[in-house]
């Protein structure tokens, strides 16, 4: 069974950083494309970004783009998400997930492993 433990949320104040880090273990981490996923409360789980399993392609969610970069080490088994000029409605609590293959794709279903977030407060 594939375990992520997500760290790094906080509070922050809106125009700063955060870099949240997820560890996975009991798992051929190369071989597992890497995403995060946020959930503000009384909303639906967002896409944030996503990363092939050899780390050479990613994907955004648009409201991320240019502010967020993910990355990661397959050497230590751990996905970064670094954020930049944050604003107050990044709030959310933010999810790794984890996918068998290389794909980095941007929907929920198509992803089978979820570490169980980290929450992210940006104030304004």
């Amino acid at each position: 069974q594939v375990q992520l433990v997500e760290s790094g949320g906080g509070l922050v104040q809106a125009g700063g950083s955060l870099r949240l880090a997820c560890a996975a273990s009991r798992v051929t981490f190369r071989a597992y494309a890497l995403g995060w996923f946020r959930q503000a409360p009384g909303k639906d789980r967002e896409f944030v970004a996503a990363i092939s399993s050899g780390g050479g392609r990613t994907n955004y969610g648009d409201s991320v783009k240019g502010r967020f970069a993910i990355s990661r080490d397959n050497a230590k088994n751990t996905v970064w998400l670094q954020m930049n000029s944050l604003k107050p409605e990044d709030t959310a609590v933010y999810y790794c997930a984890a996918r068998l293959g290389s794909n980095a794709y941007d929907t929920e279903a198509a992803y089978a492993y979820w570490g169980q977030g980290t929450p992210v407060t940006v104030s304004s």
